[in-house]
């Protein structure tokens, strides 16, 4: 069975980005990216996030946004992402709490 994010991402997968140093970049355009401050994630900081819209203020802010799991992405896009750009990096050194959502 398939869960809702699951099925959202299936709809949105090219409204995608990753957490890096700084904020957050889009996966396929590497556009930097911020989850708007009113956003429940915006604390939480997870790992990959699905939004819906791009608002653009002071920064471009992501709104209606959820986590999502990159292994998603290639299941449900494998016509759009490869495997090496969804390489998920979580070997790699975080800052504390960052990434941690789930």
């Amino acid at each position: 069975p398939i869960s809702v994010p699951q099925a959202i991402t299936a709809g949105f997968f090219y409204h995608t980005a990753r957490l890096a140093r700084g904020g957050y970049r889009t996966v396929k355009h590497q556009q930097a990216v911020f989850i708007h401050p009113n956003s429940s994630l915006f604390a939480l900081q997870p790992r990959w996030v699905l939004y819906h819209e791009l608002v653009c203020t002071s920064k471009e802010f992501m709104r209606q946004v959820i986590e999502i799991d990159s292994s998603w992405l290639l299941e449900v896009a494998p016509h759009y992402y490869q495997a090496k750009e969804l390489e998920d990096g979580s070997g790699r050194k975080m800052p504390k709490k960052a990434g941690k959502a789930r």
